[in-house]
């Protein structure tokens, strides 16, 4: 294992440059060579490779997004755009792959591997939804830039007397309106692995109202539906006035927390300690505060939880 390629696949997470630094400078203090594959799965079959020196990812911890760019590949899901991407590594004479990203990143990083060719994956996505892993890249920044975004919110809300409905990113996941909601101190957070009765929304909010409370702050994951849907349900069937405000992109972008700086700088340098031992086929996750290792298959197709906990702890305390 003399030539390691890595890449970023899928949506970008803050936390991800952390990682790739980590695996091309922990590569060069074992006397390794550090690939950069750019845009993703798209540059193994373009052929977007190039020699990472220290300087190379330097001034990069700090930066959100990724330095080696991403993109969506179509191709890369042909038996032939594998073909062409092993091929490719192979007349680059590199050894092994470091594929930072989520779970569409590790289906493709499994194809790789099904052809012989040694890969690791490392769990880099907003969502935090990769089974067997208590965090993953990006997450936490995630939560941060909602939960500032809630705190200004609710400014606003206090100012005019109004409900605001925040939808935040989790199409199959609710972990960001589950945790940001929670520190946010949201009155009701709507995630998709949970069925809501709109009518307890409603009148939680009207029981606010009735003790004098001025406003009302709900946090619903995108994966619950349209949060222009929601806001009209409350008007029709309550006659309350609302506004909403879509997150959107923002919660990708921005400087990574330390807690992601450090995330990424672990689970990077463990990534290049795997492959030059010879041990493929896994991914890095984070158990009991450990960074450790799970197969492939384990994170690819078993189901992440959500804190069922949390969402009764922030039930109780939204009286």
């Amino acid at each position: 294992m003399e030539k390691i390629g890595v890449l970023t696949s899928g949506g970008d997470a803050p936390g991800m440059n952390a990682a790739i630094r980590a695996a091309v400078r922990r590569c060069i203090y074992l006397n390794k060579k550090a690939v950069g594959i750019y845009y993703g799965f798209k540059g193994l079959i373009e052929n977007n490779f190039k020699e990472l020196k220290i300087g190379d990812v330097g001034d990069v911890l700090q930066r959100g997004g990724t330095v080696l760019s991403t993109a969506r590949c179509d191709k890369f899901k042909s038996e032939e755009g594998q073909k062409t991407a092993l091929y490719n590594l192979n007349e680059a004479n590199i050894d092994g792959l470091i594929v930072i990203g989520g779970d569409g990143s590790f289906r493709g990083a499994k194809k790789l591997g099904e052809l012989g060719f040694p890969v690791v994956g490392v769990p880099g996505t907003i969502d935090n939804d990769i089974p067997n892993t208590e965090l993953t890249i990006g997450f936490d920044t995630a939560v941060n830039t909602v939960i500032e975004t809630i705190d200004k919110i609710r400014d606003t809300a206090t100012s005019h007397e109004r409900i605001f409905i925040i939808e935040v990113m989790g199409r199959d996941s609710g972990n960001i309106a589950l945790w940001a909601g929670t520190a946010g101190g949201a009155e009701s957070i709507l995630i998709p692995e949970q069925e809501y009765d709109i009518d307890v929304v409603i009148n939680k909010i009207l029981k606010g109202i009735n003790r004098g409370k001025k406003h009302s702050i709900i946090v619903a994951a995108e994966g619950v539906g349209p949060a222009s849907k929601l806001s009209n349900t409350i008007k029709e069937k309550a006659g309350l006035e609302n506004r909403v405000s879509v997150l959107g992109h923002v919660q990708r972008g921005g400087s990574p927390t330390a807690r992601d700086r450090i995330l990424g700088s672990c689970m990077g340098a463990k990534a290049v300690d795997q492959l030059v031992n010879n041990t493929a086929g896994v991914a890095i996750v984070k158990n009991n505060g450990k960074i450790t290792t799970a197969n492939l298959d384990e994170v690819i197709f078993g189901k992440k939880a959500f804190s069922k906990e949390l969402l009764v702890l922030n039930n109780s305390l939204s009286i």
